[in-house]
């Protein structure tokens, strides 16, 4: 919650946001036209978006926080750095170092353990490569494609939408265009959104809009598309994309799936993968890239039924929302139970509550501050037409409110367009509680006549016809009745005639019926997370503001603990290696620094990057029996324990099993002078 101080001067950009929602609601009911709509929506937007970016330019700030120190200690100590950096680099892309390696490793462990492993979920790992007619049926061959402009001169790119938007609203908000100028680029605005190559060059040129970064002239609007487009096979004549989402992979092996699941629903499936998306303008580190891995669940459930059994374990469970209703009345984002929330509507079904409340959990267990973490409800007008409801978990950092994973209820959209492009079933059977009887239409194949003119292939159309929809029956009856139907089997097509088949109707008593699932999706961007928590476990210490560490969880930290003998006397050797194959036997990742230096010297390295323990190796652990000091990195504190029990306690205190306070109580503190 803002202090009353803050909230005094956000109520009155609150009162502003709650009008425009106010008559976005009343010109719906009203139903006026969709441009005056757009325009009250265009103006909501502007307005919701000066109250975001007050609250989070008033929002107390990190006292400890500098981005640039953050960034130079993750270049310098090559988490990532930007790829080909030898070349120049390559905007978008980035290279993961050691530390950044096991970090994003450790990530993708605790995610398949906190999802795959607790929730039973089947595990597939699909291609990359991806044919055209799969994106093309999934829409993202249409929907990924935008205009794109150029400076004449030094080729440099735009999107053109966005473009007109920014200068269109620049102007907008300039005092010294005239009023006239103002309503038609409002008119503008509203109308962008179905504007084509044409239209957008019209207003280009109208309003003299130039390259913002030159002033130079802009080329004609040319499509591209967000997808990396490639070929398989030498012909050059199969196009194939890399995959913007690792979902598709998913859905076209829903069949397969069901089976392995015995035919059963509810179940989910998971994929961990790489994306690729070609954007113009990547920025802001791992915020925004051109390759990217994602985790992404498609949870297979009744459209009809929605309840999950396990929702009564995270019905307590607390979450903050900031709901579309919020937002629309400019108020700010509640904290409630997931089970309330789903309880008011406000989430739309258990199952989607439950996977927003296990996502909370896991971006908590992996180094989120909860206090920055939110929920946020798509906008009517931001959700795709399929879908019913989707919340964005949001993470506050210093370039503000970071979507980083999303939750949606995308419906039965996806096997839905899978099942039409292909004429193959995407369906489950589901036990009827009392027979019924129902219309049946059917494809009888004349197999003499088809395995005559097709041959091997015959057996091939048969089982295609054979799952075929009734919506794709009745468009094949209505084809075959003037001329032929075109029947595509894989990459094969088919012109089948009226003497090749019947359709028959009929009706019979069924105990089951079909169903399209729907599908409840969480999507994960790991690179935005692992940001996130670099971001949010960056500290500087007290005193000393160029000491700077990461106190990383340590569950993902990427190396449990360091090694530090106290001097190079090689009378500690048999005690370093006794330490060492201690470690080891426990499977713990260490490293050694035995380098030059003071041992706070040595401390400081490697609290740097995020390693939460250390073993120090000093003269008094010669005495039998041999014991060490294990250090807290975060606190500095330090315990004696004997070398015997040094692999079971740092198994306990890197799993998280036992904290350092329970350590503390349990073995004697070592005091030391500060380091």
């Amino acid at each position: 919650m803002a202090s009353p101080e803050i909230e005094a001067q956000l109520a009155p950009l609150r009162i502003a946001v709650k009008e425009y929602g106010d008559l976005v609601r009343q010109l719906k009911e009203q139903g006026a036209p969709k441009i005056d709509i757009d325009k009250a929506v265009i103006e909501l937007k502007a307005r919701k978006k000066k109250l975001e970016d007050t609250e989070v330019a008033l929002a107390p700030k990190e006292a400890s926080f500098d981005r640039l120190k953050l960034e130079d200690l993750l270049k310098r100590r090559f988490f990532y750095d930007q790829s080909f950096s030898i070349y120049g680099g390559v905007t978008g892309l980035y290279d993961f170092g050691p530390m950044g390696c096991a970090l994003k490793a450790n990530m993708l462990q605790e995610w398949r353990k906190h999802f795959i492993l607790e929730e039973g979920m089947l595990e597939v790992d699909c291609t990359s490569l991806t044919p055209e007619p799969v994106l093309k049926a999934s829409g993202h061959v249409d929907r990924f494609a935008d205009w794109m402009v150029k400076d004449v001169k030094n080729g440099e790119c735009f999107r053109a939408d966005h473009l007109i938007k920014n200068a269109a609203e620049k102007l907008i908000g300039d005092k010294k265009t005239d009023e006239a100028t103002k309503s038609a680029l409002q008119d503008v605005l509203a109308r962008l959104e179905g504007f084509d190559d044409k239209d957008m060059q019209e207003v280009i040129t109208k309003f003299g809009f130039k390259s913002p970064s030159t002033g130079n002239e802009l080329t004609p609007p040319i499509a591209f598309n967000l997808m990396f487009p490639s070929q398989i096979g030498p012909t050059g004549d199969f196009k194939a994309y890399l995959r913007p989402e690792t979902a598709q992979g998913i859905f076209v092996n829903f069949k397969r799936l069901l089976e392995f699941n015995q035919g059963k629903l509810p179940f989910a499936a998971a994929q961990i993968g790489l994306g690729f998306r070609n954007e113009i303008s990547p920025r802001q580190g791992l915020i925004r890239v051109r390759e990217f891995t994602m985790c992404e669940i498609e949870h297979f459930v009744d459209p009809n039924d929605k309840s999950f059994p396990k929702f009564k374990k995270v019905h307590s469970y607390p979450v903050v929302l900031f709901s579309a209703c919020n937002q629309m009345d400019g108020q700010p984002a509640v904290s409630m139970t997931i089970g309330e929330a789903v309880e008011k509507g406000i989430v739309a079904n258990e199952t989607l509550g439950y996977y927003m409340a296990r996502t909370h959990m896991y971006l908590v267990k992996v180094g989120v501050d909860p206090r920055r973490l939110r929920f946020r409800q798509h906008l009517g007008n931001e959700m795709a037409h399929y879908a019913q409801d989707c919340w964005d978990a949001e993470i506050l950092t210093s370039y503000g409110w970071i979507e980083c994973v999303g939750n949606a209820d995308r419906s039965c959209y996806d096997l839905t367009q899978h099942s039409k492009a292909t004429n193959t079933k995407l369906v489950a059977e589901k036990k009827l509680e009392q027979p019924k009887t129902v219309d049946v239409v059917e494809v009888v194949p004349n197999m003499a006549v088809l395995g005559k003119e097709f041959k091997k292939d015959a057996k091939r159309i048969q089982t295609a016809l054979a799952q075929m929809s009734e919506e794709s029956i009745e468009d094949l009856e209505k084809q075959i009745s003037t001329g032929a139907f075109k029947l595509k089997v894989d990459d094969d097509e088919f012109s089948l005639t009226s003497n090749m088949l019947s359709v028959k109707r009929s009706t019979k008593t069924v105990h089951v019926e079909e169903i399209t699932p729907s599908v409840i999706e969480p999507s994960f961007g790991i690179g935005r997370i692992m940001y996130a928590v670099l971001e949010h476990s960056f500290r500087q210490r007290e005193g000393d503001e160029q000491r700077t560490f990461l106190a990383l969880r340590p569950r993902v930290a990427p190396i449990k603990c360091s090694v530090l003998p106290i001097s190079a006397n090689e009378r500690l050797n048999p005690i370093i290696d006794a330490v060492r194959e201690e470690l080891s036997r426990y499977e713990l990742s260490y490293r050694v620094d035995d380098s030059a230096g003071s041992i706070g010297r040595r401390y400081a390295r490697t609290d740097e990057i995020g390693i939460p323990f250390g073993v120090t190796v000093d003269f008094e652990s010669e005495k039998e029996p041999w014991t060490v000091t294990v250090r807290h990195a975060e606190s500095m504190e330090q315990v004696r324990v004997d070398l015997t029990e040094l692999g079971s306690l740092m198994l306990a205190l890197s799993t998280e099993r036992m904290d350092w306070e329970t350590a503390k109580e349990k073995y004697p503190i070592f005091e030391t002078k500060s380091d």
